[in-house]
């Protein structure tokens, strides 16, 4: 039998011995999708037993894969348990990446991982080295479940008396997966509730909980390495603290601005006592940490706080996470390239450490490069299905930064906006990070030829 696994795993390894990095990890997950999609066309996965759309099981197999969380057809209420645990199965792949996971079974079964595959683990986690990227994923796997374990029994012990054991046990599962990878997807099918958690919108065990694991998954593997060994904020990597003080920043700043701009509504939070309203003012903050659960109705939002969402969702996680949008560093450095050229300093300093002009430059392409999109995208869809560009533009980032976050209008859009919001989700998932990491990032032949400076107008 052992010699059969091996052989599989040989013929699994063949196609991919003449590709780069990049264009294996855009394949894979291309795959994944494809497939995903194809299972879900299946009668057996919806609960009709009838097929479903190509297009509709292509859209959630996107968005499972790629862990947004846009749905065209609710969860919990459409597909069959045998849909929900292909799409919880494509959610756990599509956040920790297939080659991280089909590096448990390669190693199961004895056989060296060789340097191309060390560089493919290393492009799908995000990381610059190849040295000790196998013990890395080790404990990225091992950490996950341990995360996810411990989600999965406070939700079960919290369903547990509403649900019963069996179901109770699944939606902590579930939801805790799907929290911990950034995927926003949920089986509560409490569509009278308006979906998603909104059913718990008050409720301290849920919510603290989903915040924990979504805060967890969007760190970034690389952060959990160093919180793990160094106690001491001081002796961090500049990109740990970097990415501690942003994100803690963004929740807390984010969840204040939020309180102060719908601490009225009664569309969102305004009907809810100080306690409810602080608490979902700050759930709604992290949430927009590429997470997708929504504990109130988006659309109802003023266009201050969707203005103020798309900005949060535009930012995402970080690096090497399940997390998706432009990364917290990312970010960061553009802002601090920004205050620096504003106070006549050539060079980015944090910390006592200087950026490399390369990273600063590589942060500002990568941030208008999916802006642009964005914009792209929300034009699209303001002229093809006649929504406001407020509207437009939060479902583009929502799919671009694989958010997963609507207004309401993903099941209303038109063939060609859906298509464009799946090669959004892909390319959210897969192309920011191939760019960022497998080409800005990567070496490079040294330029033999440099041309005389010039001197242009700015501003």
């Amino acid at each position: 039998m052992s010699e059969h696994l091996q052989a599989l795993a040989a013929s699994i390894q063949k196609p991919f011995r003449r590709m780069r990095p990049p264009q294996i990890v855009v394949l894979v997950f291309l795959a994944l999708v494809l497939t995903g999609g194809a299972i879900l066309c299946l009668p057996v996965c919806a609960k009709s037993a009838e097929p479903t759309s190509f297009l509709t099981a292509l859209f959630t197999a996107t968005s499972a894969t790629c862990v947004t969380g846009l749905i065209q057809v609710d969860t919990g209420t459409y597909w069959s348990t045998f849909g929900q645990v292909v799409i919880l199965v494509l959610i756990q792949l599509g956040g920790l990446g297939f080659m991280t996971v089909s590096t448990i079974f390669f190693l199961a079964l004895r056989r060296r991982i060789g340097l191309k595959q060390r560089m493919v683990l290393a492009q799908g986690l995000g990381v610059s080295s190849v040295s000790g990227v196998v013990r890395y994923v080790r404990n990225v796997i091992l950490g996950t479940f341990c995360v996810e374990g411990a989600g999965a029994l406070i939700l079960f012990f919290r369903f547990l008396p509403e649900f019963g054991f069996g179901r109770a046990l699944w939606y902590g599962v579930f939801h805790s997966i799907s929290a911990f990878c950034n995927a926003g997807f949920d089986v509560l099918a409490d569509v009278s509730y308006g979906g998603s958690i909104a059913r718990y919108v008050t409720d301290p065990v849920v919510n603290l909980t989903l915040m924990a694991l979504i805060v967890i998954g969007s760190l970034g593997f690389a952060v959990w390495g160093e919180l793990r060994h160094e106690r001491r904020f001081s002796r961090l990597s500049v990109y740990a603290r970097l990415v501690i003080l942003i994100t803690l920043g963004l929740i807390f700043g984010g969840g204040a601005l939020f309180a102060l701009l719908e601490w009225n509504n009664p569309g969102t939070i305004g009907s809810l006592d100080t306690g409810g309203k602080l608490l979902a003012a700050l759930f709604q903050s992290v949430t927009l940490r590429t997470a997708g659960f929504a504990s109130f109705n988006q659309d109802a939002l003023t266009e201050a706080s969707k203005l103020l969402s798309s900005i949060l969702m535009f930012v995402g996680g970080s690096s090497g996470s399940t997390a998706g949008g432009v990364k917290t560093v990312t970010m960061g450095l553009v802002v601090l390239s920004t205050v620096s050229t504003m106070r006549g300093r050539r060079q980015v300093t944090v910390f006592r450490r200087s950026i490399s002009q390369q990273d600063i430059s590589n942060a500002v392409s990568v941030a208008l490069l999916v802006l642009g999109l964005a914009l792209l995208g929300a034009a699209v869809l303001t002229v093809c299905d006649r929504c406001s560009f407020l509207n437009a533009i939060y479902e583009t980032i929502s799919a671009l930064c694989t958010v997963g976050l609507t207004t309401g209008i993903t099941s209303t859009l038109c063939t060609a906006s859906k298509l464009i919001l799946i090669v959004f989700m892909f390319f959210g998932r897969v192309g920011i990070m191939t760019i960022g990491v497998g080409f800005m990032m990567g070496d490079r032949a040294r330029e033999r030829i440099h041309y005389a400076e010039t001197k242009v107008m700015i501003g």
